[in-house]
């Protein structure tokens, strides 16, 4: 038990210190709620143009973009730390092996605590401006309480793909001379794979099954989803299961990738 409080300690800072950025929340909010109101623009030129033929209703698609923007920082691949690659890179990762605390531990800690420092900075206002742009454009509420719960479970096991599958960026940096070749074919992975640029149900169903099995449909897809009410019955509980299953592997293989590096490490620099 005492092991988990140094690293809710870790938890706990980078959230307080994540929490003071409010002039750069704001500006996020502006550019988050007009990019998603061009989106729900263009989505609502497509559904006009050939009614019937999506896979989702318009009504979903538009809560999908806002939930989408609204939680933003905890599901981008981009929003990675800096802080981590330069101590990699420079040879400050000395200062954190001193410490007697375990480096992927601390460094997963930090990574989910800055997501949701920037997450509860910006959701809300995006939220209550969403749910109040008229029908179908905004955002509806969810068709249960049920679902609702499950929502916020789903979104809390998505971060978590998200934050494991950055921290293999990490780990995998310390066997590259330089971090920004793998961090930006990964970036650009999740940001297709993911449904973040299209909505994986937008794809053919042959793309969209492949797509469905992949870690990255368990980070944003699956819990915006479900709000919308895209994703229910088996196919939810499946998806959910998956999510679950991704989240356990994608730990246990940075883990895996830390214990293999800090046999190696090499530091550069210093």
């Amino acid at each position: 038990m005492k092991s988990y409080r140094k690293y809710l300690a870790f938890f706990r800072l980078r959230f307080s210190t994540g929490l003071q950025y409010r002039t750069a929340a704001l500006a996020g909010i502006v550019t988050q709620f007009v990019w998603g109101s061009m989106e729900v623009l263009m989505f609502r030129a497509f559904y006009q143009s050939d009614p019937g033929s999506f896979p989702m209703t318009l009504s979903a698609t538009c809560s999908y973009v806002w939930l989408q923007q609204a939680f933003l920082a905890l599901f981008m691949a981009w929003m990675m730390e800096n802080e981590i690659f330069d101590s990699i890179v420079n040879g400050n990762i000395s200062y954190e092996l001193c410490r007697p605390v375990n480096l992927y531990s601390m460094w997963y800690a930090r990574s989910l605590a800055n997501r949701f420092s920037k997450a509860v900075l910006r959701c809300l206002p995006i939220l209550a401006v969403a749910f109040f742009v008229p029908a179908p454009y905004g955002l509806m509420l969810p068709e249960s309480p049920g679902a609702f719960l499950l929502f916020l479970l789903t979104l809390f096991a998505g971060t978590g793909v998200t934050t494991a599958f950055c921290m293999l960026i990490y780990m995998v940096s310390f066997f590259t001379i330089s971090p920004a070749g793998i961090r930006m074919v990964a970036v650009s992975m999740v940001e297709f794979f993911a449904g973040a640029v299209i909505p994986i149900p937008f794809f053919p169903d042959r793309v969209r099954k492949i797509f469905e099995l992949l870690p990255f449909a368990s980070m944003q897809n699956v819990p915006l989803r479900i709000y919308s009410g895209d994703l229910a019955g088996e196919e939810m509980l499946s998806a959910v299961a998956l999510q679950l299953f991704w989240l356990a592997l994608l730990i246990l293989l940075g883990r895996l990738l830390n214990a293999l590096a800090m046999k190696k490490v090499t530091v550069q620099g210093g």
